[in-house]
């Protein structure tokens, strides 16, 4: 059974027995267990909330029930937008009258300062100018009376919300957090070098306003030398640490100092690389005023981010109880920290950071992470050297000959490795293509069979047919198996140092499969159990525990944190092969190395043909009624909805289109199913029909993202025009002013409407725009137009003054310019008509419209 009898009498392998086929299910379950015991109850474990009765007999730590009442309080405003006089004026004064309660209880060795600041400004955001005017932050200084050290730290958090959401997780959680971490630090008779200043910022969700008025022009931000960004996309859960630095590894002593780490590498890599599709105010602190630190954020429950369902009732308090620890935590070491009196002194590079279920945190920096993974690539292969050797002693096998095996072996387990791909994304593609995509998205548990399985098939059927045709090989089973181990080991090899050799610091969990990997063989050639099949596969399985325990913990918490994201990452693209490559490049960590010991099993192919049948069954669900997605309230389908009217005149003043209609922004990949409930509301255009013709196509697209949608949006005119709560927004040229000569000139502009509008600028007629009086990134960088300007305001209603200066060869009678706004009332409930609100009572009651009224305009100049 093991090998050709004529070789039994000269060599030492202990000849081994297969296993009976009805263990098999013993086997996958001993994994199954684990995962349920150590990683399902890990990553969802919480620490006990402390309540007000505690309070007495712990004065030094954080209270998750006074947070909890603080952000009752502060949902009970409603949604806290930009603009409106919640967010402008009721908001503020909470804060102010929260602070004073924390004035009022604060030792006498502590003073408090609190500045409500009002700015105006602009910057980049990717691709559009983003333009603020008197947005306002409430910032708060607490620091040791009589200490002269102005070295900083800045921990920040916004307490705007996206229109419709009354923002209990994002971010209202945090704000409540702050207040109590101040409150703890203020009443507590504990020393601080440095002084904390607390940013509750008034416009993050617009996007990033407020922490950019902040860094750029706040009186205090000098003095910041380090941040703890405080963020959510999701609601409830454990905060997980996903941006560190950059270049300042000396902020992870710190952390490691927290009592519930949760943090990873791959998260940062992942995030700036643009996989997570949104941005923090992390970013800006560090673009704009080089300021390290540590990004934070809420990362669960994702289903009611940005939904009028995030509220305080979904938000555990336990949650509260594991952010506040750590928040507290680090704000007592950094106000202490040394490091913050010369920041750059200790800019040293990258770490890789990375916890073990919530237990310990483990960090190095990036050039330790580089000997580390040629150390353990070098000991690997080594390793694998000595084994392939002893493999010909023992077997009676040339070296050559088992060279020969191992050549074809790793040949048959890269095909493997690609068959288990490829069947994955082949489901992904079927599944988009029958147009049931994101069947998991509720119901998580359906990617085990639609992707897991496949990935156990593809990696086991050729390896197992091998097996069953070399029966009579020279070299025994037992052998023959620890050759595709140390295949796929050889394989993981070559891609941590490809990794490593780009500077990809996620090349850390590589490392850790081939060192546990490497672990297993080395206490197998010392004790000899490489010779015993059976001892052998103990010893693998046994070192593979710490290591598939890891790989789940972190690939569960990227789906928790993946899988919510893709209701809302847009309908260009199949979310179907993001998971299930996800999936994949897991399995690659630690499958590698247990389903070959299926091969130990009798009947080794219909155990994996089992697997395919499961995959089959799984599509069979996913296509079904079972296999829906969305459930109403608890993972809505999402839909922007702007019942809006488009005016666009000629150059000569006249009007060419005057119409209105339903502008529909699809949020994920399943808006066809939609489709038939959008009939009845009239004829359905894709915006993309309006491109060629008109700038921007001639829509009140709200930002730059929308416009990237445009082959998914929808337009469908209807006859009711949009109830305005004032008139469009007014566009006024004020003066024109030759300049150098007689072909240059500037045009000044007076723009007055609501509080949140987009401003689209073309030239015409070989016009080119010289410069402007909006940020001046774009002319610069010589970038083509049509340009997109996003500008809103706060407390400062006034009109927005701007100017361009164009330089044209042929004559100004001839349009100069184009020029386009786009208004949104979208705080303004009272403005939805009977009408508006007929249509969106018309969308199943598993979807989530958020929805507003609105205008575009254009003109010629």
């Amino acid at each position: 059974m093991g090998f050709n009898s004529k070789y039994h009498l000269d060599v030492d392998f202990e000849v081994p027995k297969k296993l009976q086929w009805y263990y098999a299910p013993a086997f996958f379950g001993f994994w199954f267990v684990i995962y349920l015991t150590l990683v399902n109850t890990q990553i969802n474990h919480m620490p006990q909330a402390l309540t007000r009765t505690d309070e007495a007999a712990r004065p030094r730590d954080f209270i998750a029930q006074r947070a909890e009442d603080t952000l009752i309080e502060l949902t009970r405003i409603g949604p806290r937008v930009v603009g409106s006089v919640a967010n402008e004026v009721t908001t503020v004064q909470f804060l102010r009258d929260e602070v004073a309660k924390v004035q009022a209880e604060a030792h006498a060795r502590f003073e408090i300062e609190i500045d409500v600041q009002q700015a105006t400004g602009a910057y980049m955001h990717w691709s559009m100018v983003n333009m603020y005017q008197g947005i306002q932050n409430v910032v708060v200084k607490l620091s040791e009376k009589g200490n002269s050290n102005e070295n900083a730290l800045l921990i920040n958090c916004h307490y705007d919300s996206v229109p419709g959401s009354p923002g209990a997780g994002d971010d209202g959680s945090m704000v409540a957090t702050m207040l109590e971490v101040m409150r703890v630090l203020a009443k507590t008779n504990e020393p601080l070098a440095h002084p904390i200043i607390f940013l509750f910022n008034g416009a993050e969700e617009n996007p990033l306003q407020a922490s950019h008025a902040f860094i750029t022009q706040h009186k205090w931000a000098k003095q910041c030398k380090a941040l703890i960004n405080l963020d959510s996309a999701g609601s409830g859960g454990r905060e997980i640490l996903f941006q560190s630095g950059p270049n300042h590894p000396w902020l992870m002593n710190y952390y490691r100092q927290v009592p519930h780490p949760f943090a990873n590498t791959l998260g940062e890599e992942m995030f700036q690389a643009g996989l997570i599709p949104s941005d923090t105010d992390f970013r800006i602190f560090r673009d704009y005023g080089g300021v390290p630190g540590l990004d934070m954020a809420y990362i669960f429950n994702g289903y009611v981010y940005h939904t009028k369902f995030d509220r305080v009732n979904v938000f555990p308090r336990a949650s509260f109880q594991h952010t506040g620890d750590n928040v507290l935590a680090l704000a007592r070491a950094f106000g202490n920290a040394p490091e913050l009196d010369d920041t750059a002194a200790h800019a040293e590079g990258h770490n890789v950071f990375y916890d073990f279920l919530g237990w310990f945190i483990i960090f190095y920096t990036e050039t330790t992470n580089i000997i580390v993974n040629v150390v353990v690539g070098v000991l690997a292969l080594l390793a694998i050297g000595i084994s392939l050797y002893f493999m010909s002693v023992r077997s009676g096998c040339s070296l050559k000959g088992v060279l020969l095996r191992f050549g074809i072996i790793f040949g048959i387990q890269l095909v493997s490795l690609a068959l288990a791909c490829g069947l994955t994304l082949l489901v992904a593609v079927f599944m988009d293509g029958v147009e049931r995509s994101l069947s998991w998205f509720t119901q998580m548990w359906m990617i085990i069979g639609l992707y897991v399985f496949p990935i156990i098939f593809g990696m086991s059927i050729l390896p197992a047919i091998y097996l069953e045709r070399t029966k009579q090989d020279a070299l025994a089973l037992g052998f023959r198996i620890q050759l595709f181990m140390h295949s796929h080991c050889v394989c993981l090899i070559i891609l941590m140092f490809t990794m490593t050799g780009l500077a990809i610091r996620s090349a850390y969990i590589i490392m850790l499969a081939v060192l546990f990997d490497i672990v297993a063989l080395i206490i197998n050639l010392v004790t000899k159990w490489h010779r015993k099949a059976y001892w052998f596969a103990i010893a693998v399985m046994i070192c593979q525990i710490l290591p598939f325990t890891y790989f789940t913990y972190v690939c569960t918490a990227a789906l928790m944190t993946l899988i919510p994201m893709q209701g809302r990452s847009g309908s260009s693209s199949n979310p179907d092969l993001g998971i299930a490559l996800l999936v994949w490049l897991f399995s690659l960590m630690f499958a590698g190395f247990i389903v070959p010991l299926i091969m130990f099993f009798r009947k080794t192919r219909t155990i994996v043909l089992c697997f395919l049948a499961g995959t089959i069954l799984f599509i069979i669900i996913g296509v079904t009624s079972a296999g829906f997605p969305y459930r109403p309230k608890t993972s809505t389908q999402r839909y922007a909805l702007i019942h809006a009217h488009r005016r666009l005149h000629n150059a000569d003043g006249t009007v060419r289109l005057d119409e209105s209609g339903l502008y529909i922004y699809p949020q994920d990949r399943r808006f066809n199913i939609a489709l038939d409930d959008l009939k009845v509301l009239g004829d359905i255009h894709k915006v993309s029909e309006f491109c060629d013709e008109e700038m921007f196509c001639g829509m009140p697209l709200y930002n730059h993202r929308w416009h990237k949608a445009r082959e998914y949006s929808l337009w469908i005119p209807v006859k009711e025009q949009p109830q305005l709560p004032d008139a469009h927004p007014a566009l006024t040229l004020t003066e024109t002013q030759e300049l150098a000569d007689d072909t240059q000139r500037r045009f000044n502009f007076s723009l007055v409407g609501p509080d949140h509008m987009t401003i689209f600028v073309n030239v015409k007629n070989e016009a080119k725009i010289l410069d402007w009086s909006f940020n001046e990134t774009l002319i610069k960088r010589n970038e083509e137009p049509p340009y997109f300007i996003y500008f809103s305001y706060g407390i400062d209603k006034s009109a927005l003054e701007f100017s361009i200066d164009v330089e044209k060869k042929t004559s100004f009678d001839t349009p100069t310019l184009e020029i386009g706004i786009g208004g949104h009332w979208v705080h303004q409930d009272v403005s939805r008509s009977e009408g508006f609100n007929a249509h969106i009572n018309s969308f199943p009651d598993y979807t989530y419209i958020q929805a507003w009224v609105g205008t575009y305009e254009s003109w010629y100049f």
